[in-house]
């Protein structure tokens, strides 16, 4: 379909460009036939004929006669901008990201991480001033191709208490969560494979499924886990490759997977072949443990990764895979390749901190304190009318629907004006309703600036 905004001819061009930064079409690669293409983008053949002539002009394509047109540039360095739907910068995934990360003097209640005071900051100094006086080569030598034994001696026993049976060498300990989901992916993808998402999901998910140019499939989610039923169809329909979703304090929407969901999942991509990648990441954060796939499955089909970036320290980064054994060889070769090694540091500083006994300590602080922060959220939000989607048993996330008739990327802009950044629902999801949402974080909404500046933008959106 082509754009609106731009003349017949520009549009055809600019979607050739888009497909090219995309790496959507290769050197070498054959273009659309000019037929083919003027009825995918609803122009006259003659327009796309003259867009390709321009293109070729430009040295961007070539013709070779009787055979068609051909990419002739050299690859493009990848934009991800350039991939999936065109979105204003203030809801484009990656924008809020930097946005959060770079402006350091904003609010940030679309964050999905704990302020700095809310860690344990005296526990982690404690741990590097000991293993600084260490006579061992941690700070300056290359960790073991897995990563410390005795951290994922720990790992092990910690996933024992959900039910995970994963023995130290069946876990890999990476860089964080998001490094692990890129191993995997690099493990198990190729490029055009489908994936299924979680609808909303983590809005990173899409970005980095887009840098490996896999063909993303969202999946409704309820506040049970996902639609059972759409699962099913999209099995049958897309035939996908991997599943990636979280199954305990799910982000966006606080959801828990139930067990009968469960089942009925694992049955059904059994069935199909699916591997399930399950992110744990807010798994410390639980007051019960919810079902875990990967405990139903025994780790067969289903990757479970977890990282300490939540609860812990996101400067320490420290993430696992715990998989099947026959998997382990061929992610210890790919991160090897890819990273050579984990940092020895912060896997001891974790270690260290999860065997002193302060981290329990600081867990059942860290709870209760999200259970009074989510109850003071809800209540500032309740005049505006803003409310919860589901009511979460833990966690720090709170998915809440708008007043009818207002979209959240209004909000967002204007909100921004206040130096407030706002996770508006479009960035977690591209379904038709995902404006009227807000994902909040009820640990960086206590300040009443982030309430007064949205009572005025939603005035203003009325």
């Amino acid at each position: 379909m082509r754009d609106r905004g731009l003349g017949r001819t520009d549009a055809v061009m600019a979607e050739i460009r888009s497909r090219i930064a995309g790496r959507g079409l290769l050197p070498g690669a054959r273009l659309p036939s000019v037929r083919a293409f003027a009825k995918t983008m609803q122009v006259s053949v003659s327009t796309v004929v003259e867009a390709y002539e321009r293109l070729a002009a430009e040295g961007l394509i070539r013709a070779r006669p009787g055979s068609g047109f051909y990419v002739s540039s050299p690859l493009a360095p990848l934009s991800l901008s350039d991939i999936g739907p065109k979105l204003d910068r203030e809801i484009d995934p990656l924008w809020v990201s930097r946005q959060a990360l770079e402006d350091t003097d904003y609010l940030k209640p679309g964050c999905g991480w704990l302020p700095p005071s809310w860690l344990p900051q005296e526990a982690i100094r404690r741990a590097l001033r000991n293993l600084a006086r260490s006579d061992d080569p941690l700070l300056t030598d290359y960790g073991t191709p897995l990563g410390s034994l005795p951290l994922r001696q720990l790992l092990s026993r910690r996933m024992a208490g959900h039910g995970i049976s994963a023995a130290p060498e069946q876990i890999i300990l990476t860089d964080s969560g998001t490094y692990a989901i890129d191993l995997i992916c690099r493990f198990l993808l190729e490029p055009g494979d489908t994936v299924l998402v979680d609808d909303p999901c983590y809005f990173n998910f899409h970005a980095l499924l887009r840098a490996h140019r896999a063909n993303v499939v969202s999946v409704p989610m309820t506040p049970a886990g996902p639609d059972v039923e759409a699962f099913g169809r999209m099995l049958e329909e897309h035939r996908p490759r991997l599943y990636i979703t979280n199954s305990a304090i799910h982000n966006p929407t606080g959801a828990v997977l139930s067990p009968v969901v469960a089942h009925r999942l694992l049955k059904l991509a059994d069935k199909a072949g699916l591997i399930i990648v399950e992110d744990d990441i807010f798994a410390d954060l639980e007051y019960e443990p919810a079902p875990r796939l990967a405990a139903f499955d025994g780790l067969d089909r289903v990757i479970h990764i977890g990282s300490f970036s939540k609860t812990l320290s996101a400067s320490v980064r420290c993430g696992f895979i715990a998989a099947r054994p026959d998997w382990i060889e061929g992610l210890v070769d790919l991160k090897t390749a890819t990273h050579f090694s984990s940092g020895r540091l912060p896997a001891e500083v974790v270690l260290s901190i999860l065997t002193d006994g302060s981290y329990r300590r600081y867990l059942d602080e860290l709870r209760l304190r999200l259970s009074k922060a989510m109850k003071q959220t809800i209540a500032s939000l309740a005049p505006l009318d803003i409310t919860p989607w589901h009511m979460p048993q833990s966690g720090m996330l709170l998915w809440c629907r708008l007043p009818d008739g207002v979209e959240a990327a209004e909000v967002a802009r204007a909100c921004l004006a206040d130096h407030i950044v706002l996770a508006p629902g479009n960035v977690f999801s591209q379904a038709p309703d995902a404006g009227r949402f807000l994902r909040f974080n009820v640990a960086q909404s206590g300040d009443a600036r982030v309430f007064e500046s949205l009572g005025r933008a939603l005035r203003k959106a009325g």
